[in-house]
């Protein structure tokens, strides 16, 4: 029935080749205490075919594609889809955006910026403002940043103990286990870039004077930390990396590249659904509008 509809809304199966790419930064499983991001080369292009421009037309194809799965996801109305992503200053989060999401329709997508928690935010618990932000029935929601952000930051700046850390690792889990049991299905993206990378791109921004706005001096503090929140990033994932929840590294110092695998990553989700419009009324059979 899913391939059916899908094809039927023009979407073609997601290729066996890259279903298997996918699968080698794809993490459904804790990778172990001995995980590290250094493993993992920000600069590889495992989808690319070697031409830019060839590969900005596959991802505006897919953008394309992800519009007709998202226009099935919305008359469907029995799931829900939840982009995570989370990276670094200058990975990439509003490009992937507007790169990836920049076809689909405003009615069933959504976009939630996190920045730091205001006061009432922090009267309660961790998740209680995340919570308020997840998908409805046959909306897909984007988190540019996300509730990763409430152990990534404290943990480093030295706010919580490793024992807190572990906590809300724990409750992390959990509450996405719930919301994949409710309906929800995630896909959780850590933009990896290398630093050489993020200094060039800090230095665009201060040399433009159309993307100075985005730089602030702290982004020079947080880059001094650049090996602490390389170790918490690593941490995050073997503690987050579940069969509900499974976290994608995705190698971003490519900006087309990065979308390319977002933009196949997204798709691969919206594909396992078994999306499908609603049954007719029979009611409607044999009607004509005059």
């Amino acid at each position: 029935m899913q391939a059916r509809t899908a094809e039927r809304a023009g979407i073609a199966p997601l290729d066996a080749a890259d279903a298997r790419r996918l699968a080698r930064w794809q993490f459904a499983a804790a990778p172990g205490d001995g995980f590290s991001l250094r493993r993992l080369d920000p600069a590889a292009k495992p989808f690319s075919g070697g031409d830019k421009a060839a590969d900005k037309a596959r991802v505006e194809a897919l953008a394309r594609e992800l519009d007709a799965l998202q226009n099935l996801l919305y008359a469907d109305r029995r799931h829900k889809l939840l982009v995570v992503l989370q990276g670094t200053d200058t990975s990439g989060k509003d490009g992937t955006i507007r790169g990836v999401f920049g076809q689909t329709s405003p009615l069933g997508v959504r976009t939630v910026a996190w920045k730091a928690p205001t006061e009432t935010e922090r009267a309660h618990d961790v998740l209680w403002r995340i919570h308020q932000q997840v998908p409805g029935a046959g909306e897909i929601t984007i988190f540019n940043r996300s509730h990763y952000e409430d152990v990534l930051v404290p943990r480093v700046q030295g706010w919580v103990t490793m024992d807190q850390v572990r906590q809300r690792y724990a409750h992390i889990n959990d509450f996405e286990r719930m919301l994949a049991e409710t309906g929800t299905r995630l896909v959780k993206c850590l933009l990896h870039i290398s630093k050489d990378e993020q200094r060039a791109r800090l230095q665009q921004r201060l040399d433009d004077p159309a993307k100075q706005w985005k730089f602030a001096p702290a982004d020079l503090e947080v880059r001094r930390q650049w090996d602490d929140y390389q170790q918490a990033y690593a941490d995050a994932i073997a503690a987050t990396s579940t069969p509900w929840a499974p976290w994608t590294v995705v190698p971003a110092d490519s900006k087309t590249h990065r979308n390319l695998m977002i933009a196949l990553a997204v798709k691969q989700a919206l594909l396992s659904m078994d999306l499908r419009f609603p049954p007719g009324d029979p009611a409607l059979q044999g009607l004509r509008v005059t």
